[in-house]
């Protein structure tokens, strides 16, 4: 026998009411009155002040030896410069390498002028008591000048070759006239050029004589 009281069994499905949502609680702390804040330490503005003005002084100091390595790099440079320049300039013969000496005379000769009997004279005895030297060579561009100064030139030319049996030779550049031809006279060959001026010893003097009118 069943039970009228109990229900008979369906196969329609039976539907559970859902569950009603809760609200999340939250709980919210009480801010604090009072914040905490950590006080300076004193005497920090001197301390940043004192830190900047030494790294500002440390950057001087490194620009300063900077700009010192910079200049002693630019004279070392220009000191290596010179030399070599002076030194293809100025290249040094030695003496005992065979070899002929050069004695210059150009432009007026006269006391005190770069071609006066004293200079002429001191070169000339240097070229000759070179041992290194074979020859001597007077290299000539002069028109002339005082004839006191070329004699004592042309003898001294003379005394030296005969004392170091040296030949001596002349070369001409523009002129050799006059007193310096005077000078070319005592050496044993003289080189010219075809347009070079060469000769005149001696004074021309024209004037007027009255003395036909007396």
């Amino acid at each position: 026998m069943t039970d009228p009281r109990t229900p008979e069994p369906t196969d329609e499905p039976v539907s559970t009411p859902a569950p009603e949502p809760v609200a999340p609680t939250v709980s919210a702390a009480a801010p604090s009155s009072t914040a905490s804040v950590s006080p300076l330490p004193s005497g920090w503005e001197r301390e940043t002040l004192e830190k900047l003005a030494f790294a500002s002084l440390r950057e001087q100091q490194a620009a300063r030896r900077w700009r010192n390595v910079i200049r002693l790099a630019w004279l070392v440079l220009l000191s290596v410069s010179a030399w070599m320049l002076f030194s293809r300039a100025a290249p040094v013969t030695d003496k005992s390498t065979p070899h002929t000496a050069v004695v210059e005379i150009k432009g007026e000769i006269a006391a005190g002028a770069d071609a006066s009997a004293e200079f002429v004279v001191a070169a000339m005895r240097s070229a000759f008591e070179d041992d290194g030297a074979q020859a001597v060579v007077l290299l000539i561009n002069s028109p002339g000048g005082s004839p006191v100064q070329a004699g004592i030139i042309n003898d001294e030319i003379r005394r030296l070759k005969a004392k170091h049996s040296k030949p001596v030779y002349v070369v001409v550049e523009e002129s050799c006239a006059s007193a310096a031809y005077y000078i070319a006279a005592a050496a044993d060959r003289i080189f010219v050029d075809k347009a070079s001026i060469v000769g005149s010893i001696g004074v021309l003097m024209d004037g007027f004589g009255f003395t036909g009118l007396m």
